[in-house]
């Protein structure tokens, strides 16, 4: 036997032996990727082709050391799980499109393959719609949607790096407060061990790292080890739940630092209006008209925010216009359904809003715990956390260090019925915003009780509480 094809054959046996021992073994494969081509015989595309017309579960190989090089995006069109092995390679995309889209919400497994596009966008080199790896939930889904990704990477991508959307409305879904469109009843399931989303996002507004948008009665489950979220446009990380259901996230040992900066402010200053916030008397009588309007004729006008708030007379109350900058990690969770987080070990650096922002609200409760954590030099605050509407929130700090953040060190508020408690034991803030009561902020609003207990660390730059009882050990 030609040496060559017998080392080929024993690397797809060792790998359909492992693959047998973690689960089901595959109807329709192993096939085999033997060349880096774009079509053809041998290549990833055709393997992708003929298991979405196998409609079985399927495994693929990457037994060439070749980078594929791709001119249009990859699709895999079955609703069978679908599993693809590399040993470093990279899927290169020279389009502007999503290099993998799973278009029947298929469970995906990838480990030790790498996606890019294009590359070097930004907000003055705006790209379209490319994503690394897109999975489109069917309306009709059930049970659990799967992503295991094990030591992959993807950059380069204009739009998301990584998509799991279970809404109506795709692209157009919005945020998981207030977000519309409507979803499966089925809940996404994301793995994620060393991986690296770096410089995606960058060509368009509002894109991210990761992006998963969930609605619907399911939950998001998310978890992270050993991963990296960098250089994103947006936020690094983005879970949306917005309808019935809870998210419940984890992170280890995982970095989420230098994201947010699509819509740049060193570009976007010149655009600004010279005043960008105010506050009147109802007496003074200024109207939407007295105010300066939306800003027009920016690199990316989506990025300017504009908010007016009215009197019952109509007339303007107070009104802020800024610049949509975007956070490290970022979880929205509305509608029934708890907001669960577990962070250990993160580095939550230089994002260009917060660091980290969490906000549960409708009926359910937020709890979420920080571990061995450090938050620093991000725009805003360190860590945000809220809680509105019918439920509580629960937070730990414990050796957490918040330091040289433009807002608060950490900052929490609670709105409604629910009770606010928080305890930070063995961290330290120093030197966030102005210094004066910016280490830790908490505000307790419409009844409930409010308390926090500070043990064994050092709160350089204050507390700022109201209608909370502050313990010190």
């Amino acid at each position: 036997m030609n040496k060559s094809l017998n080392t080929l054959s024993l690397f797809a046996f060792s790998m359909t032996a492992l693959v047998a021992l973690a689960g089901p073994a595959s109807a329709a494969g192993p096939i085999l990727v033997t060349n880096g081509e774009d079509s053809g015989e041998g290549s990833l595309r055709a393997a992708l082709e003929q298991l979405s017309k196998d409609d079985a579960p399927g495994q693929i190989f990457l037994v060439t050391k070749d980078d594929i090089k791709i001119e249009s995006g990859l699709t895999y069109g079955g609703k069978a799980p679908l599993a693809i092995f590399g040993q470093g390679q990279t899927v290169k995309s020279s389009a502007d499109e999503t290099v993998l889209t799973l278009s029947e919400g298929a469970d995906l497994t990838v480990s030790d393959l790498n996606f890019s596009g294009p590359d070097n966008f930004d907000i003055k080199h705006r790209g379209k719609d490319g994503k690394g790896i897109f999975i489109d939930v069917r309306d009709d889904q059930t049970g659990t949607v799967s992503l295991k990704l094990d030591k992959v990477k993807v950059s380069g991508v204009s739009y998301h790096g990584i998509h799991v959307s279970d809404c109506n409305l795709a692209d157009d879904c919005g945020s998981g407060r207030g977000g519309a469109g409507g979803g499966s009843p089925a809940s996404i399931d994301i793995h994620l061990t060393e991986v690296t989303i770096e410089d995606a996002g960058n060509g368009r507004f509002d894109a991210d790292g990761l992006r998963v948008d969930e609605r619907g009665p399911g939950d998001i489950r998310f978890y992270a080890q050993g991963s990296t979220f960098t250089d994103v446009g947006a936020d690094g990380v983005e879970l949306d739940e917005g309808q019935e259901g809870s998210v419940v996230a984890t992170a280890v040992d995982s970095k989420f630092d230098e994201n947010g900066a699509y819509c740049d402010p060193k570009i976007l200053d010149a655009f600004m209006p010279e005043e960008d916030e105010g506050e009147f008397e109802d007496e003074e009588k200024v109207t939407e008209a007295d105010i300066p309007a939306a800003v027009k004729g920016s690199p990316d006008d989506a990025c300017f925010e504009r908010e007016v708030e009215l009197y019952d007379s109509g007339n303007v109350k107070e009104f802020e216009i800024g610049i949509d900058t975007d956070d490290g990690f970022d979880i929205d969770e509305a509608g029934p359904g708890d907001l669960m987080a577990l962070i250990i070990g993160a580095s939550v650096r230089k994002n260009l809003d917060e660091g980290i922002d969490f906000g549960e609200e409708n009926e359910g409760d937020a709890k979420v715990a920080i571990w061995r954590t450090t938050t620093k030099d991000n725009h805003d605050d360190g860590i945000k956390i809220v809680e509105s509407e019918d439920g509580s929130l629960q937070s730990l700090l414990e050796d957490v260090t918040s330091k040289d953040n433009g807002g608060n060190g950490a900052a929490y508020k609670e709105y409604d019925a629910g009770n606010l408690d928080v305890m930070v034991s063995d961290s330290k803030t120093a030197d966030n915003d102005d210094g004066d009561q910016t280490g830790l902020k908490l505000t307790k609003y419409d009844g409930g009780e409010g308390t926090l207990t500070v043990r064994d660390s050092e709160i350089e730059d204050g507390i700022k509480a109201k209608n909370v009882k502050v313990v010190e050990d």
